[in-house]
């Protein structure tokens, strides 16, 4: 059990059986009045954010989220299989709780995936991929003063925008995070 006054940011906790993450937190104590804890959490299966005062005497049960280095397989239909490396169990996940890591991961990638309870809610690709271009407009000859970039279709599909010297069949490094080109890839 923790207590609503020991909430830091990262913190996960259990409200109303649903599994949630502190996003900020504020310990004020007013001239009149009793203290209270001003907090802004997201529910960690929905996605929800709220803000909302606790008592900090207030208790919650601690979340406990699992953490799990797996191998993608393949994808079948709306399915996308993932391995664990030491158990060989297999995971079927479903298109919407990979959506965002897939577009980076090609097959035999390691990928971050989050249980809770047992059941997977979070699928996240390494930050970092180096992936191949596959098609890409070619560039203008002198347009190379400029910041001017282009689209850029990768090995997985996902799309980025790339420098105007970039080519098809290059590979580049890639920030997942935030879908951003950072390099050639050595």
């Amino acid at each position: 059990m923790i207590t609503a006054g020991d909430f830091r940011k990262g913190m996960t906790f259990e409200m109303n059986g649903e599994p949630h993450v502190v996003l900020d937190f504020q310990h004020v104590k007013p001239g009149k009045g009793a203290a209270f804890v001003r907090t802004k959490y997201r529910n960690i299966l929905t996605g929800a954010t709220r803000e909302e005062a606790f008592n900090p005497s207030d208790k919650f049960e601690n979340a406990h989220i699992e953490t799990k280095q797996m191998q993608y397989l393949y994808s079948d239909g709306d399915l996308y299989y993932f391995m664990d490396p030491d158990t060989y169990d297999q995971v079927p996940l479903m298109q919407d709780q990979v959506e965002e890591a897939i577009k980076y991961l090609r097959e035999n990638d390691t990928a971050t995936i989050k249980f809770y309870k047992g059941a997977a809610f979070l699928v996240e690709a390494p930050n970092f991929v180096i992936l191949e271009v596959v098609d890409t407009e070619p560039g203008v000859k002198g347009d190379t003063a400029t910041n001017v970039t282009k689209a850029a279709t990768l090995e997985t599909g996902a799309v980025v925008q790339v420098p105007i010297f970039i080519e098809a069949g290059e590979k580049i490094q890639v920030d997942t995070r935030s879908g951003e080109y950072l390099s050639r890839a050595k």
